[in-house]
């Protein structure tokens, strides 16, 4: 079946901004390892494990838990109704935030190496938020599936 132009420039965002927040979440791993005090258990555990939880929960609740994919699925369609993904102000605006996040982790790890507070909640709350835009860009081809939405998000031949 054939999408319509806007349909797929959402879709591909969507999708985009899941790996490039994978891939910043992932140097900011590397960079931790190389600049955070303590162990590498210690490391591991605040940058990997813990987030791989508070990540697994915020990915699949909203999948699983109909009262939490509600409101997330309208809130998918809703940012595709606004234009997310389909235009270059919009792309910007999602790449900013995604950097400004990044900014704050990377601060955080170089607070920590020079003796400040050491950065666990940032990398659990970065994970989180990477398991929400799974959840949304899965949530993308629930849409396609959906009656009413089937007919709007379509070519018309």
């Amino acid at each position: 079946m054939a999408y319509t132009r806007a349909w797929r420039n959402f879709r591909r965002m969507e999708d985009t901004t899941v790996a490039v927040a994978s891939l910043i979440y992932a140097g900011a791993v590397v960079h931790a390892f190389q600049h955070l005090p303590g162990g590498k258990d210690l490391i591991a555990q605040r940058t990997l494990i813990w987030p791989g939880i508070f990540l697994s929960l915020s990915l699949s609740l909203p999948l699983a838990v109909g009262k939490f994919r509600r409101p997330l699925t309208r809130y998918v369609w809703m940012s595709f109704n606004a234009g997310f993904g389909q235009t270059v102000g919009s792309i910007m605006g999602g790449l900013a935030l995604l950097l400004g996040a990044a900014l704050f982790m990377y601060w955080q790890i170089t607070g920590a190496s020079n003796g400040g507070r050491y950065p666990a909640g940032v990398f659990s709350g970065y994970a989180a938020g990477i398991g929400i835009l799974a959840a949304q860009a899965l949530l993308v081809r629930v849409l396609e599936h959906h009656p009413e939405v089937k007919p709007i998000i379509e070519e018309r031949s």
